[in-house]
């Protein structure tokens, strides 16, 4: 008999478990991840800064950016607010490239070329246009 009422405290013990392992926070909210990062790229030539796609949503981007001209320069994103956001780039050698990464709200940007020593004239910045946030990237998958 002793074997039986061990078997049954057992059984009733599991059965127990089990009911406690179902009991949960039913309040788990699976929040949205933040917008997939947009990968821009750009060019510093000797008379302009260009900078592809210009137009897009707010939220992460990514910005490489290759000097193509026969001096080492640095870039510069810039926010036309003001300058709430400023995010500068190494040195980039001729022919080099250098990756400025942020996450932008709406407005306007600007991504201006400097260098060390004064140039005969200024290279021409470009501008980005930053719209509403992109939507989430919950459902893109793999992603890290």
């Amino acid at each position: 008999m002793t074997r039986r009422i061990r078997a049954g405290a057992l059984l009733a013990l599991c059965a127990l478990a089990a009911v406690f392992a179902g009991c949960g926070d039913d309040d788990f909210e699976n929040k949205p991840r933040p917008p997939v990062p947009r990968q821009l790229t750009g060019s510093i030539k000797d008379d302009k800064v260009t900078v592809s796609p210009n137009k897009l949503g707010a939220g992460p981007i990514v910005i490489t950016v290759a000097n193509l001209t026969d001096a080492p320069h640095t870039i510069t994103l810039e926010s036309d607010d003001g300058g709430t956001i400023r995010e500068q780039s190494s040195t980039i050698s001729p022919g080099d490239t250098a990756t400025i990464q942020r996450t932008l709200t709406q407005g306007e940007y600007t991504v201006k070329a400097g260098s060390a020593q004064a140039v005969a004239r200024q290279i021409t910045p470009a501008t980005l246009t930053i719209g509403p946030s992109r939507k989430s990237g919950s459902d893109e998958l793999l992603l890290p």
